[in-house]
């Protein structure tokens, strides 16, 4: 680990684990249902087993790995049933935040939506389902953020952190790219129109095409 990479030790080296440890299962690297063993762990991120107990028990909070007792941590298996039910939550409070963004951004950030819609656009021309997917991301981090709202936001990040996987697997579905493109810009659209109740409805519409996919 290079110097400057180095944890201390408490609080420093409980906060680097769990960033490290949330990052590698937001990206993927740490499979569903993959056994966390707190000594192999601790060595690999040069902290303490403590330091890793703690962050394992704050990742438990946050949906991100699951605890059991007397058999130790594991990242959580998020079940499509599960993943519908996160998905009816998002639409209540990325619907929220859609609106209020068409009444609260500046014609400067309206823009820069338009923009992320042509990259989108983009992207699924040029057969780019991985690329889209980060557009995708960016786009409803973006809307969250111009909403104002920060109570959804800080409660969409939590849900969102647990979907990671069915995220990655619609990406790679054939032909799932096309049909959200024209979903996340009727959603642009209704914002840059400054339509408070057409955004909220652009959400729904969206998201609810999200858990037929889920369910398919």
């Amino acid at each position: 680990m290079p110097q400057e990479a180095r944890p201390g030790t408490g609080e420093q080296a409980k906060q680097h684990a769990l960033e490290r440890l949330r990052q590698a299962i937001l990206r993927g690297e740490m499979a569903p249902a993959q056994r966390l063993v707190e000594n192999e762990l601790a060595e690999q991120f040069g902290v303490t087993r403590a330091s890793i107990r703690a962050a394992l028990i704050e990742l438990a909070s946050e949906g991100l790995v699951e605890r059991i007792r007397n058999r130790g941590s594991r990242v959580r298996v998020v079940t499509v049933e599960e993943a519908v039910a996160i998905t009816e939550c998002r639409m209540v409070l990325e619907g929220l935040c859609a609106a209020k963004a068409a009444v609260e951004a500046s014609d400067e950030q309206l823009t820069e939506l338009a923009d992320l819609g042509t990259a989108m656009s983009k992207a699924v021309a040029g057969g780019e389902p991985m690329t889209y997917s980060g557009l995708n991301v960016q786009l409803h981090t973006r809307i969250r953020e111009l909403s104002g709202q920060q109570v959804a936001v800080e409660l969409l990040e939590r849900l969102n952190a647990q979907l990671v996987r069915h995220r990655f697997q619609l990406a790679l579905r054939p032909g799932r790219s096309q049909r959200s493109l024209g979903e996340h810009l009727a959603l642009i659209e209704a914002i840059r129109a400054r339509d408070p109740q057409a955004a909220e409805a652009a959400v729904r519409a969206h998201l609810s095409s999200v858990i037929e996919a889920l369910r398919e």
